[in-house]
């Protein structure tokens, strides 16, 4: 069997996430090697995925963006993409603003109803 990567691939056992459709479909899966440009990752039942999606390593903080490169029935080999916009944030990110978000919005309501004169 040629290998035709361009870089090293690094065993690895490391829990991750794929996340599609606007960040509304996730899909646990494991990372089994991993590079610089790419990954083997493992999902637990045959489901069908997007050409791109995120993959999320919450151990290591770290998010990209994928390309499928080739698929087997429960195998994903996949390329990482350089992101088109700066404004892309890993869902953990994404999560603690929303929930920061929250707070400062009730924080708001909050200081509004004690700033109101009494009657």
């Amino acid at each position: 069997m040629v290998d035709h990567r361009k870089e090293h691939r690094r065993r690895a056992y490391l829990g991750a996430t794929i996340t599609f459709n606007e960040r509304s479909s996730v899909v646990d899966c494991l990372v089994r090697n991993l590079s610089e440009g790419g990954a083997r990752l493992e999902i637990a039942h045959p489901i069908s995925v997007p050409r791109e999606f995120e993959v999320t390593i919450p151990r290591r903080g770290e998010s990209a963006r994928a390309r499928l490169a080739w698929r087997d029935s429960l195998a994903l080999g996949v390329t990482f993409v350089a992101s088109h916009s700066g404004t892309d944030v890993s869902i953990e990110s994404a999560r603690r603003i929303k929930r920061l978000q929250s707070e400062r919005d009730a924080l708001a309501k909050r200081l509004a109803e004690m700033s109101e004169p009494a009657i």
